[in-house]
This record gives structure tokens, C-alpha cells and sequence, in this order.
């Protein structure tokens, strides 16, 4: 791996969003459209963190070799940050998704709370930089305890946010990589380049997929791009397949 200054972080601003249940990753996350909202103010100071339970390893062995294979457990893994607004939608993020609106106004707390079931968005800024986490399908609820224990900082609701498979996906959420913009389009040469100008080039085959060739006629005989991982790959016509 090369190093990368370009791919260090450190947050200066960021925001969370929900959406209905599969709703895309918008195109440009700095100011995502409808259906995407933001979930309002959030903790300066516990910004994000991901916890997770499960995934021991077990080691299997052989009368031969002793440790000759780990598996390892399933692992679910939760999101957590502390919302800081407490009006009806913030309130019902935390209580329950079926906290029931009284004829006065206030939120209910159900006596069988059920997680709110939305895509998530986590935006964070760096300066020109920018990273994200995406779950096309989460399950929102309570992380913590809520306490108040002073009068000089702001309350808050700390939220925990899992992100469940949705559709035929084998992943669960997506992370936005750092260090420059990803390649959209590869046009063919010896080797080939990718665009925009300055995008990053695709770790491997399996992530060359989304990119759209020029031209899409199958590419001639030496021309190629060159991936992350210092593979090769051309244009056949109708795919992307590797090449030497």
C-alpha cells in the first residue's frame, strides 16, 4: 500500500441523513436531494463510531495440523452518534418508530418500541475532502441511556443506527474511499486513462465494473488500463476482462 496523504482525515463538519428504505446514494453527497433529510444538529464531541458484537474466531484443526483453518462468527455491527434535536421526528428516532402522537402534541413511548427502517447517510467534511458511509437499508433506534447532566452543553439522544443486507446485496453498508475522486469512465490507450481528470483508479477488476469505456467497441490489441492493485484489464466489447 503507498502512502497517501490525500486519504488522511480529520472532520470539520458532517451530517447525518435518512431516506425511504433503498433509496440510492445520492450523486453528490455534499448536497444530497429528496428523498434524502438530514436528521437535524449532532454532538460536536461524540461525532461517530461503529461498535460491534460477534465474529469470534474458532480455530479448526486436523489430527495432522492443529490450527489448520479459523472461522470466524457472524458479526453485526452498529453506527452510533448522539442527535442533539429533540423535536417530534428525533424523538421518535430514539422511542420508536411507533411512538404514538398524543392528541397534546407529545410523543408517546411505546411499551414494544420498533427500530425506524430507513436508508442511511453519514457525510463527513475535511476541508476539499470529503467521506461517507451509506446503508441502502438500517435499522435506527436507541444506543444508550439518555442522561442530562449539566446546564452548559447541549442533551442529546444517543442513536444507534444497523445496517441489515437489503435485496441480493452481500454487503450490509458502503464506505466512500479517500483520496480522490473515483473513476466514472476509462478511455483506451497503452495504458489508458481514466476520467475525470485525476480520478482514482479502480482497486481491482470486480470494482472496474461501473466504469464506462471509450470507446465501447472492443479495444485493440495492447490497449489497457491499469488498476489499484497493478493489475491489468481491457475492454472486450460487452466487459471488462483482465489482461497481461
Amino acid at each position: 500500500m503507498a502512502i497517501n496523504d490525500a486519504a488522511t482525515l480529520v472532520v470539520g463538519s458532517g451530517n447525518y441523513l435518512t431516506s425511504p428504505v433503498g433509496t440510492s446514494m445520492p450523486a453528490d453527497l455534499l448536497t444530497p436531494l429528496s428523498p434524502w433529510q438530514n436528521v437535524g444538529h449532532t454532538s460536536l464531541e461524540d461525532v461517530f463510531g461503529i461498535t460491534s458484537e460477534g465474529g469470534e474466531a474458532t480455530t479448526i484443526g486436523s489430527l495432522q495440523n492443529k490450527s489448520l483453518r479459523t472461522k470466524y462468527s457472524a458479526r453485526t455491527e452498529t453506527m452510533t452518534f448522539t442527535l442533539q434535536q429533540f423535536d417530534t421526528a428525533g424523538l421518535k428516532l430514539y422511542f420508536g418508530a411507533n411512538a404514538p402522537i398524543l392528541p397534546d402534541g407529545s410523543v408517546g413511548v411505546p411499551t414494544n418500541p420498533e427500530p425506524t427502517q430507513s436508508a442511511f447517510l453519514a457525510v463527513f467534511v475535511d476541508g476539499d475532502n470529503h467521506f461517507a458511509f451509506y446503508a441502502p437499508r438500517a435499522e435506527i433506534y436507541r444506543a444508550d441511556d439518555m442522561a442530562i447532566s449539566d446546564t452548559e452543553s447541549l442533551a442529546g439522544l444517543p442513536l444507534g443506527v444497523k445496517p441489515m443486507a437489503f435485496g441480493s446485496n452481500d454487503w450490509t453498508y458502503a464506505i466512500t474511499p479517500l483520496g480522490g475522486t473515483l473513476a466514472t469512465g476509462a478511455s483506451a490507450g497503452t495504458p489508458g486513462t481514466f476520467t475525470p481528470d485525476g480520478a482514482v483508479a479502480p482497486e481491482n477488476l470486480a470494482a472496474l465494473a461501473a466504469v464506462i469505456a471509450t470507446p465501447t467497441s472492443a479495444w485493440t490489441t495492447g490497449q489497457h488500463v491499469v488498476l489499484g492493485d497493478g493489475s491489468k484489464a481491457k475492454w472486450d466489447g460487452s466487459a471488462w476482462v483482465a489482461t497481461t
